[in-house]
């Protein structure tokens, strides 16, 4: 019966220094093995967390470019309005009448709003051409005007939020 009891028990068989030995061995691995273990698990939350920072950032930055364009299809689709009303404007002459007062108010009334939306109107007589925000469609000899400055503007360009949304059509001095 004894017998029967040690192969059931090896560590019977050992004395009992060396099975406490063996058994804070096997004790001290497993908890290396844990400690192991939770830094890795550590280290995933990390990245995890890292992840899930940089995705809310990354959708709190679509949702503002969003914010700030998501009305520049309208905006866009009212330059031909903006046009009509200055070309009004234009035609109607410097004299004061109730046609060109109306007109003058629905245009300054139309601009506030498109401002209050981000939009603002390059009109750039007088400036020195800018590649990025006109579109030069001739040169001429200008005297008096600077080299590459815009002398004539035949159609105002429009920004919406530091975008170009429409690049002003511009006569350019000629270098002399």
């Amino acid at each position: 019966m004894t017998q029967i009891q040690n192969e059931s028990n090896p560590a019977a068989e050992l004395d009992p220094a060396e099975a406490d030995d063996k058994l804070q061995d096997q004790l001290a691995n497993q908890v290396e093995h844990l400690r192991a273990e939770l830094e890795q698990t550590r280290a995933d939350v990390l990245r995890e967390r890292a992840d899930l920072e940089n995705q809310r950032k990354r959708v709190s930055r679509d949702l503002e470019q969003l914010r700030k364009f998501a009305n520049e299809r309208l905006l866009g689709d009212l330059l031909p309005v903006f046009d009509s009303l200055d070309a009004g404007l234009a035609a109607a002459g410097d004299e004061p009448s109730p046609l060109r007062d109306g007109l003058e108010l629905t245009f300054r009334q139309l601009l506030k709003v498109a401002a209050d939306n981000g939009l603002s109107m390059v009109d750039p007589v007088g400036e020195t051409f800018n590649p990025q925000f006109h579109q030069a469609i001739s040169h001429v000899e200008s005297p008096g005007a600077a080299p590459d400055s815009v002398v004539q503007v035949f159609q105002k360009g429009y920004v919406l939020n530091d975008r170009l949304l429409r690049p002003a059509l511009v006569v350019v001095a000629k270098h002399e």
